[in-house]
């Protein structure tokens, strides 16, 4: 008989890992994949997967979710959390992407490592319904640590998995997974401190006006709200660094036509000035370099241009008030 293959759904996190661990002990072989996305804030690269799929020894595929997943983000149909998560659209947008590779590798079908009631959006039971009708796999997607709390799926009934050696973990409560961990042997696994930034209310603050000021956004655009603070003058985006590895990625990530900004001679942030450069606009980033620099005197000369820094401008330090005033997030 041809041995059964599945596709798993990787994040790098103990949940996922587990249910790995579960379908593997049923002498099922399977591949994971991973859908890299800007939005995670773990701070590992990957979130740690390429160690998980090592630590548990299966394949690993890791696909870039692409321009097409902001498109999906700006107007998600099922709308969004809190903040601008929109937990049940991006889990369709990855299960029909899954779904495709799945046909790719001829898996026989697809597991998740959710647990039923563990994310209050997305991972309730009629979400996880609508979720598989959506993407095309009603019935066909496998959760082995709730399975037995969900209806019987298609391999369950075919035969290609056990129902009765999957689990009924239910809720938010680590327990379970954490004693199951120690079961499996497994020691290394992250917190689950980490997760999506867009669940994030500065973050998304920062999507939110990129969105609004901006209607082609790349995925560099995104990955720059990662980086230090970001400040709104009518059509013009500036974002001072935070520290020295911030005014390297500034330095490094900046657009051709972008002005970057330094108080030469003692410590300063690297300032980029995105948009037009109007006198307003450039006296606006001197400004808010000068604040977040060394400097202490009231008149500062702050450098600044395209390529390279040849040109100056003397500028007042502001007060507190004026530049908390302009920070988006605020």
């Amino acid at each position: 008989m041809t041995k059964v293959k599945a596709l798993v759904l990787l994040s790098g996190g103990l949940d996922s890992t587990l249910a790995t661990e579960l379908i593997l002990k049923q002498g099922i072989d399977v591949v994971a994949v991973n859908f890299a996305s800007p939005f995670h804030s773990c701070a590992k690269d990957e979130c740690g997967v390429t160690e998980a799929a090592k630590q548990i020894g299966v394949p690993l595929k890791v696909v870039d979710v692409g321009e097409e997943y902001l498109k999906m983000l700006r107007k998600p149909k099922h709308g969004y959390g809190k903040n601008m998560n929109p937990c049940i659209d991006c889990r369709i947008f990855i299960l029909k992407k899954a779904k495709k590779y799945a046909e790719e590798i001829d898996a026989d079908f697809i597991f998740t490592g959710e647990v039923l009631g563990e994310r209050p959006m997305s991972q309730h039971s009629s979400a996880l319904k609508l979720v598989e009708e959506e993407s095309g796999l009603k019935g066909k997607i496998l959760r082995p640590l709730s399975a037995r709390l969900l209806p019987e799926t298609v391999m369950e009934k075919k035969g290609l998995v056990d129902r009765e050696k999957l689990l009924d973990i239910r809720g938010r409560s680590r327990k379970p997974q954490i004693k199951l961990a120690e079961e499996f042997k497994i020691k290394d696994y992250p917190s689950p401190a980490g997760g999506c930034l867009l669940t994030y209310k500065e973050y998304a603050s920062k999507l939110r006006d990129l969105f609004e000021h901006k209607k082609r956004c790349s995925m560099a655009d995104v990955a720059l709200l990662k980086v230090g603070r970001h400040f709104r003058l009518g059509e013009n985006k500036i974002i001072v660094g935070r520290n020295e590895a911030e005014n390297r990625i500034l330095t490094a990530k900046k657009a051709r036509n972008d002005y970057y900004f330094e108080v030469p001679d003692v410590g300063s942030p690297i300032t980029v000035l995105q948009g037009a450069k109007t006198k307003k606009a450039i006296r606006k980033a001197a400004a808010l370099t000068a604040f977040y620099s060394d400097a202490k005197s009231g008149k500062v000369n702050v450098n600044f241009g395209r390529e390279s820094l040849n040109k100056s401008v003397i500028v007042s330090i502001p007060d507190r008030a004026e530049v908390e005033s302009r920070r988006i997030g605020n």
